[in-house]
């Protein structure tokens, strides 16, 4: 069974689709703990989700007995193929491509990197960090949950650094750091994840080196290094130092267009004219952290500078 979507035009094929699991006569978790092979709290979590039921019939209590048909929504994968760049027995490294979410966010998300991710090592696999949407480069994939926690360590120690590629507007010079705490906005209503400057907000620090200016375009290709592991860091960084990320559907622009990029209605050859290309122009180049006695130094393979120069034009 496949789940669709319906509007006024047309019917959208989402990633859901509900598989039969046996009955055993027991608890609801219990069912889906012996179904997955899952601990209690996971099998609690799907209930939550509302992803479990039974003749039909929603089941929300964990404890209900369940006899009958038991049928449980699952996310079915579909991948397209992806570039891994480093992979062990604990963890891998893959390139995400720019439009790709790192993790899908509810039934209209129709691909995610969980399709490729699930695909390759199973459900027990998952992002160990993420990035945004139109943000390309190396993410990090943990196979299972003991390197999960200890990533997630790391990340919070601020024991993994990570350095990305941004093409930014105007000339840039000399090597120069932003010191400025970042919250989220409060005046975008519909546009929650867009963050700001402010006084009151957690420190953030980035660290930026002008690599190389592009005299025809106008523009810098720059290294960014977060000192910190704050949303949107980099980008809002950028836009205060007044060298915006080319691209940048958020950042410097009004309301009315950030929800027509973000909703798919503004068409490519408007959103060059109003952001400077057809792709937010920032790529996570390195990961570099110390694991199980190992240092790991990981670097993209993505040809991104000329993947930058090409989304400058229609």
């Amino acid at each position: 069974m496949r789940f669709y979507l319906k509007n006024s035009k047309k019917e959208v094929k989402v990633p859901y689709t509900k598989i039969k699991l046996p009955n055993n006569g027991k608890k609801a978790f219990q069912v889906l703990m012996e179904a997955l092979k899952i601990p209690m709290n996971e099998a609690q979590k799907l209930i939550d989700k509302k992803r479990l039921f039974c003749d039909g019939i929603l089941i929300q209590e964990k404890n209900k007995i369940l006899n009958g048909i038991i049928e449980l929504i699952v996310y079915e994968n579909h991948p397209k193929g992806i570039e891994i760049v480093f992979e062990n027995e604990d963890f891998a490294v893959v390139e995400k491509p720019s439009g790709v979410l790192s993790h899908p966010n509810g039934r209209h998300c129709q691909y995610s990197l969980s399709d490729e991710i699930w695909h390759l090592w199973g459900k027990q696999a998952c992002v160990a960090h993420r990035l945004d949407k139109e943000t390309s480069g190396l993410i990090l994939v943990t196979k299972n949950k003991q390197t999960q926690v200890e990533f997630k360590t790391m990340f919070e120690k601020r024991q993994i650094q990570k350095e990305y590629l941004a093409l930014v507007q105007g000339e840039v010079k000399i090597n120069f750091k932003i010191d400025a705490n970042i919250d989220l906005a409060k005046n975008y209503n519909d546009v929650k994840t867009r963050m700001q400057i402010c006084e009151n907000g957690k420190r953030a620090l980035t660290e930026f080196e002008a690599l190389k200016f592009y005299p025809e375009h106008r523009c810098t290709l720059l290294l960014c290094k977060p000192q910190t592991g704050r949303q949107h860091q980099i980008r809002i960084h950028l836009h205060y130092a007044k060298h915006p990320i080319l691209g940048d559907p958020l950042y410097g622009l009004e309301k009315e267009q950030i929800e027509a990029i973000l909703d798919g209605k503004m068409n490519l050859e408007d959103r060059i004219k109003i952001t400077g290309a057809k792709r937010l122009c920032l790529h996570a180049q390195t990961l570099k952290f110390n694991f199980k006695n190992d240092e790991f130094i990981i670097h993209s393979n993505a040809a991104i500078e000329n993947e930058f120069l090409r989304v400058l034009k229609y």
